[in-house]
């Protein structure tokens, strides 16, 4: 609040002295209730901020995380008030914090493992950001969180962790592209997989300000195509033991699949990969990857077969230089009844958007749309009530929307058109999400129960399940005309 310190009017009667007088020593005690309003409504760190950090932020900045600055303390925050304020308030674009770009106005809402701000969390940094980022009272701060930094894994311990050959890429090399060497798989009966995740592990100094300030800046491993096979005398796959696996890119998220869908692991087998992606982080940089295979209990039998749709557009990309909002489309009809489990953008860098849309009969339904960021390849796994279940016959429809201009900082040069490839500074047009197939009795029991799980009744709408509240009508049986006559 400012102080301004009035003259005294010489001019101004004895009695009108007297009354500004006793309205100055009545006026605290008069704005008295207000004051201790205001300070009730104080957006506060440990009050309102601390816990938004604690649940979306500090896993990585913190001392010893990936962070560039550790996110922990008032006086760790404070100084990056403004930058924090900015960077959430890009809520589902590239450089929005935390990383995870699903657009809320549109679509599916409901995700797993969603760190995302909500609309007021966003608007409470803001006016704390702007009021001086306040500190407020320790004693409204939540207990601190307690780190394990032997930990690495998101998605839980792995059951079992193979490990790459260690790779060393000097600072200032070209990109490189090539195979890794095979390793093996230490297993000794097969196992079906629920989740997996590989992680880079590199001599980078995360905490000493030294190469870019990205999450990309921080490895040197950009992607890994690869699976598992038994490889035979000649040193090829043996094509009947194959099993691919999600791609591993950088900043990605564990990959969880399916409770009923889970894939296979033989023993025997390798891992195989003759597409692996390297490029310098800016220093000097050896290191290798880590494979974290989360196991379901012996005897688990799956429930749906995955299914490969390739919903993705490689001929015709043709991103002209200089111009935004550009677009790419395409369409893949449905073969069989499926329920999408994640939704996975792979675009390359001009890409700022992806929609996902669903097509059946005369209804166009949009499921999802997130923003892109080359810098954190996001897989975004529905919720099991709200994995989209679609007929045989549907359409599915992927957009993407392309920057190439100078206001995409992840374009080097927007003078340049770009085509199909696999650089970086060319481009892909992919959703690489996760879906299964469902026999029809298998797809009236999903629909059955999404129906029991959501209370829906004849009226009600739900996103992604075009059939859950229509009427299902009994087949008719043929009737061969020719052999009734």
């Amino acid at each position: 609040m400012r102080h301004s310190k009035q003259k005294e009017d010489s001019n101004m009667p004895q009695s009108a002295v007297s009354d500004l007088a006793r309205l100055a020593l009545a006026l605290p005690f008069a704005l008295a209730p207000f004051a201790v309003s205001a300070q009730q409504d104080e957006i506060t760190f440990h009050r309102d901020i601390e816990p938004i950090l604690q649940r979306s932020c500090q896993n990585c900045h913190r001392v010893g995380g990936v962070g560039p600055m550790p996110l922990v303390t008032h006086e760790q925050v404070a100084p990056f008030a403004g930058l924090i304020e900015y960077k959430t308030g890009l809520r589902d674009r590239a450089g929005a914090m935390p990383p995870w770009y699903m657009e809320k106005n549109i679509g599916i809402q409901d995700y797993k493992n969603d760190p995302s701000l909500n609309d007021a969390e966003i608007e409470a940094i803001a006016a704390w950001a702007q009021s001086g980022a306040p500190k407020g009272d320790p004693a409204h701060a939540p207990e601190p969180l307690v780190f394990d930094d032997s930990v690495k894994w998101n998605a839980g311990e792995p059951d079992l962790i193979v490990k790459t050959n260690s790779v060393t890429k000097l600072a200032g090399t070209p990109d490189w592209w090539g195979e890794i060497d095979r390793v093996p798989i230490p297993l000794e009966e097969e196992r079906y997989v629920k989740s997996v995740e590989i992680v880079e592990v590199n001599d980078v100094n995360f905490q000493a300000g030294t190469g870019r300030e990205t999450v990309g800046g921080r490895y040197i491993f950009h992607h890994m195509i690869w699976s598992t096979a038994e490889i035979d005398e000649s040193g090829k796959r043996v094509d009947s033991t194959v099993t691919s696996w999600p791609v591993h890119e950088v900043g990605r998220n564990p990959d969880i699949f399916d409770e009923d869908a889970g894939r296979l692991l033989r023993p025997g087998t390798y891992v195989v990969s003759d597409s692996v992606h390297l490029h310098s982080n800016g220093q000097d940089t050896t290191g290798h990857l880590e494979i974290g295979f989360r196991f379901h209990p012996v005897g688990y039998q799956p429930k749906y077969e995955r299914t490969v749709l390739g919903l993705g557009n490689g001929v015709d990309i043709s991103i002209a230089g200089n111009q935004s909002d550009q677009e790419l489309h395409a369409y893949v009809a449905l073969e069989d009844n499926i329920k999408i489990v994640t939704f996975e953008p792979h675009l390359h860098a001009p890409g700022e958007r992806m929609c996902l849309e669903a097509i059946w009969g005369y209804t166009v339904e949009t499921l999802s749309c997130v923003g892109y960021d080359h810098n954190w390849v996001r897989g975004y796994a529905y919720a099991n009530h709200a994995q989209p279940l679609l007929p045989k016959g549907a359409i599915l429809h992927i957009v993407g929307y392309m920057n190439n201009t100078g206001t995409n900082p992840n374009v080097p040069d927007p003078r340049n058109w770009q085509g199909s490839g696999n650089r970086s500074v060319t481009n892909m047009f992919i959703d690489l999400g996760m879906r299964v197939s469902l026999t029809d009795e298998q797809f009236a029991e999903e629909m059955a129960e999404r129906r029991r799980v959501l209370n829906l009744g004849p009226n009600d709408h739900v996103i992604g399940c075009p059939l859950c509240t229509a009427p299902l009508v009994a087949p008719v049986p043929l009737v061969d005309v020719a052999a009734s006559d």
